[in-house]
């Protein structure tokens, strides 16, 4: 018989612990470290552009927790966005250009309806991808691409686990007007008035408690902000008799937010493992002027100048992302998409019929790169520039203006598809010279010629929204004489 010793039964218990564990696909770095995909919190502030964040250079507001996120990750300086709201949010979404998704411009759906809505059947759907990557996902604040009453489960479908949603201006319910005194908000129970509340207040506690509740799990929060988008309001916290002053409360309570949020992951052992996404969907209102490195800017909402489209964008992951840094790496809003997806370790695919223009910026974020995998990105859309007729709603534009920009040139195409204006954003970033109004130099008119070129990559025709009619409703906009005159 033979006789082992103490020492050798340790060594071999160890051994067959580690062999055990190895055959359910550990090792020890998986022992020692946990391996979960990130939480992702994709904070999107409505109607806000570089001109009033500190970090970016303005000089008329402080925002301490903005600039705070910005220190302890990524500030990027060349994200473009839509210049409205709708064209963006669709686009984020979906991962596709407005000229592909249809969404090109701004369509109220619980306004105007004409059974217009975001199909998820139609459309790749950003929060389903993530719950098949294994998140717990949901949202809070403004959507606007579905009516409620009429889909009641839209945000579901659409891959939500849970949500806290201002309706949006339903067409006959006057109190759905509310986002922030009183608001009218939207959940699985009940769409209700909450008097004497702050609907921005309500949006923030119903994330709290959602990571609260889903802690054990990876999470996907997007968070479309109503603050700072008009009506100017008093906040809480402070009051004020104009609508400057107003703005930069609901700025400040932005702020304010931001941080009560990080708090709260870090109070849940959460924050070094989350990835913190704060952008603005486009440029601030034109009903007010900022002051952005001693220039005055005015709100550039809705146009497609760099005030309109070249948004605040900060990223910040403390397990991955080095702090303080600063990227000019070119980045437009369909790249979200595969960037959150491409972080979540998803297995994702794009299908043959709803192929995605981004890509992913996790290299550009982990530090594995400098630059983007686009050489150029893209932004257009905007306005009322759309009607309901039989066919559905259509835009106005078979080819919508827009505007291509690579690391240093910007040009403007219009609506035949022609170069309209040639802008150097190195040496002009506030764009007050046309370069096609003077003599090129030879880098300049090889510059011009590669983005003209890009232009013939472009459909000849935009594309219409695309859905499944829903049933028509009282409330819809009429197809009449009058309602065939374009929106404006």
């Amino acid at each position: 018989m033979r006789i082992f010793t103490k020492q050798p039964i340790k060594i071999s218990l160890f051994v067959i612990t580690v062999i055990f564990l190895m055959s359910f696909g550990f090792n020890k770095e998986d022992i020692s470290e946990d391996k979960r995909p990130p939480n992702i919190l994709f904070i999107l502030v409505d109607d806000l552009g570089k001109e009033w964040v500190s970090a970016y250079g303005a000089e008329d507001i402080v925002t301490p927790n903005i600039d705070a996120l910005a220190k302890s990750g990524m500030r990027f300086n060349n994200v473009y966005s839509m210049p409205q709201c709708t064209p963006s949010r669709v686009t984020l979404l979906t991962g596709q250009y407005p000229f592909r998704h249809g969404w090109v411009n701004h369509w109220d759906v619980p306004r105007w309806g004409g059974g217009a809505h975001f199909d998820e059947k139609k459309y790749p759907s950003l929060p389903l991808e993530m719950q098949k990557a294994g998140y717990k996902t949901c949202i809070a604040g403004k959507w606007q691409i579905d009516d409620f009453r009429v889909e009641p489960d839209a945000l579901e479908r659409a891959g939500f686990n849970d949500y806290c949603m201002w309706t949006g201006y339903e067409t006959g319910v006057p109190a759905s007007a509310e986002r922030y005194q009183n608001p009218y908000i939207f959940t699985k129970k009940v769409s209700k008035a909450h008097p004497y509340r702050f609907g921005p207040d309500i949006f923030k506690d119903f994330i709290i408690r959602f990571m609260k509740e889903n802690k054990g799990s990876p999470m996907f929060i997007y968070y479309p902000m109503v603050l700072t988008h008009t009506p100017f309001v008093n906040t809480p916290d402070e009051e004020s008799g104009t609508d400057l002053g107003k703005h930069k409360a609901m700025l400040r309570y932005t702020d304010k937010i931001l941080g009560e949020l990080v708090q709260a992951l870090e109070k849940l052992n959460l924050r070094d493992n989350t990835l913190i996404v704060w952008t603005t969907d486009n440029g601030t209102t034109r009903k007010i002027t900022g002051t952005l490195k001693g220039v005055k800017v005015k709100g550039g909402k809705a146009a497609t100048s760099e005030s309109g489209i070249c948004m605040p964008f900060i990223a910040s992951w403390p397990e991955k992302i080095q702090g303080n840094k600063v990227s000019d790496a070119l980045v437009d809003f369909t790249d979200i998409y595969p960037t959150f997806l491409d972080i979540a370790e998803s297995n994702y695919r794009p299908q043959k019929d709803k192929p995605i223009d981004g890509r992913s910026i996790r290299d550009v974020l982990v530090g594995k790169s400098d630059k983007s995998r686009k050489d150029w990105i893209l932004s257009m859309g905007g306005g009322n520039n759309a009607r309901l007729t039989e066919n559905g709603v259509e835009n106005q534009f078979v080819f919508r203006d827009r505007v291509i920009r690579n690391d240093r040139y910007k040009l403007y195409i219009n609506v035949k598809g022609e170069p309209e204006k040639f802008i150097d954003l190195i040496e002009d970033p506030f764009e007050k010279i046309d370069l096609l109004e003077v003599s090129l130099s030879p880098s300049q008119k090889n510059n011009f010629k590669k983005l003209k070129k890009v232009i013939k990559s472009f459909p000849k025709q935009d594309a219409d929204p695309i859905y499944n009619v829903n049933p028509p409703q009282k409330w819809d906009v009429e197809i009449t004489a009058e309602s065939q005159v374009w929106k404006k």
